[in-house]
């Protein structure tokens, strides 16, 4: 199948798994098979917007990762305060938009502010839709959601009997971001592991053996191509 003949998913999800393997198989410290992991995300941003994705949602650190031995976890934490960190020049060359999921509180506060201001600072960019999940776990964010709606309820600015799931659909960190139509996990695991539960009511799901540091275009290409061949009807597939 040609690449010009592929229907383009509107919004990919990716679930970055193997960057420890990946590390291991090179005699490398996992925090090495980290750093390539966030290179490998940076390329499938440009390559995803090339080929016409509007959406690509990542998850690249999760509640349940905190039980990592904490050298591992202190890496990751500083790895991400450095892509924070340039992800500001590359979202302004790029015109791309990047949102965070997940519970900021659960960050530290140098790295939650450098969230809001590269939230802040690509808010009104046309290009690619970046959300990151850090700190995230789709049962933690139905309960924060829950929470939310019923501090409304309480206040009155929302009646029991109006709420629908457009409704709940707002108070998820979501809000505004149409479904995943693909969702990709890499490294040959084959779970969600936690991750946009709600949101992936009618996702088509693609695994592969790969791990995610070698995960480029021609491998993305490969998922859209199972994607297309699969037959969509509205909450059924034939």
């Amino acid at each position: 199948m040609q690449e010009q003949e592929l229907i383009i998913p509107n919004h990919v999800a990716i679930i970055l798994d193997g960057n420890g393997r990946w590390a291991k198989k090179k005699n490398m410290p996992r925090n090495y098979g980290h750093t390539q992991g966030s290179k490998a995300v940076e390329r499938i941003c440009e390559d995803a917007y090339k080929i016409g994705v509007k959406y690509l949602t990542v998850y690249a650190f999760s509640t349940e990762n905190w039980k990592r031995p904490k050298e591992e976890v202190d890496a990751i934490m500083k790895l991400l305060r450095n892509y924070l960190q340039t992800s500001m020049k590359t979202a302004k060359k790029n015109n791309m938009r990047v949102r965070i999921l997940g519970d900021k509180s659960g960050l530290s506060e140098d790295i939650t502010k450098k969230i809001n201001e590269l939230e802040e600072a690509t808010k009104n960019n046309t290009g690619l839709n970046l959300q990151v999940a850090i700190n995230y776990g789709s049962r933690d964010e139905i309960v924060r959601a829950i929470k939310a709606l019923s501090l409304d309820i309480k206040k009155n600015t929302i009646e029991i009997n109006n709420i629908d799931e457009t409704v709940m659909e707002n108070y998820m960190d979501t809000k505004g971001i149409p479904d995943p139509d693909l969702l990709i996990r890499t490294s040959g695991e084959k779970r969600l592991s936690n991750f946009l539960l709600w949101q992936m009511a009618y996702t088509e799901f693609y695994f592969t053996d790969v791990l995610w540091p070698d995960f480029d275009k021609k491998e993305l290409m490969k998922a859209i191509e199972y994607y297309n061949g699969r037959t969509r009807k509205f909450g059924a597939i034939y």
